[in-house]
């Protein structure tokens, strides 16, 4: 049986992670507006806890009024992680082509499990709250090192700019908070 407080806990924390969840349903585009289109999105699939892990991504908005990337992590064996929002600069409302830097290093673990799954997903909001289609990166955490393979087009050319950074800090239920695994119940 869960005590009465931990259960009290437990309701409100779901209410504000459907909060934020509803914020991230697509919906279609308010009357006399247009949503944004992300027309292309890469992001390696395998890579070690704490390396930089780059998303790649490119959007057009027919209205040029896009305001801010909605990145979303879900953890296997964890859930869903409150929406990072990255306020996109006034050059970029109408087109934008770069990444978003992701240092995988979190202060809540020391390591993450070998073969921890989590999936990123990414869309772009505009100024009306329209989202756009929203793209999807699996990925894995391995302890090997995994040679960066080349970045396919659009992404491929030089001085590709840096949207913003990507600020969630993964937990590992295997371990507590300072990388240990939990005390036997």
């Amino acid at each position: 049986m869960i005590p009465r407080k931990s259960l009290r806990l437990l309701i409100f924390v779901l209410v504000v992670l459907c909060g934020f969840s509803r914020g991230l349903a697509q919906t279609e585009p308010k009357p006399g507006t247009r949503a944004p289109v992300l027309t292309h999105s890469y992001a390696i699939e395998k890579g070690r806890f704490g390396r930089v892990l780059n998303v790649y991504v490119e959007a057009e908005d027919p209205d040029a009024d896009m305001l801010r990337i909605a990145v979303v992590v879900e953890q296997v064996g964890q859930g869903v992680y409150p929406p990072d929002w990255i306020y996109l600069k006034s050059q970029h409302r109408g087109h934008f082509s770069g990444y978003l830097q992701w240092n995988t290093s979190s202060s809540r673990v020391d390591y993450m499990s070998e073969w921890t799954q989590i999936t990123i997903k990414v869309s772009v909001f505009d100024k009306a709250e329209n989202e756009s289609n929203v793209a999807v990166h699996p990925f894995m955490f391995v302890s090997e090192v995994i040679p960066s393979p080349p970045l396919p087009a659009p992404f491929n050319v030089a001085n590709l700019p840096r949207l913003g950074t990507i600020s969630v800090e993964l937990f590992d239920p295997a371990q507590d908070s300072h990388g240990e695994p939990p005390e036997p119940r």
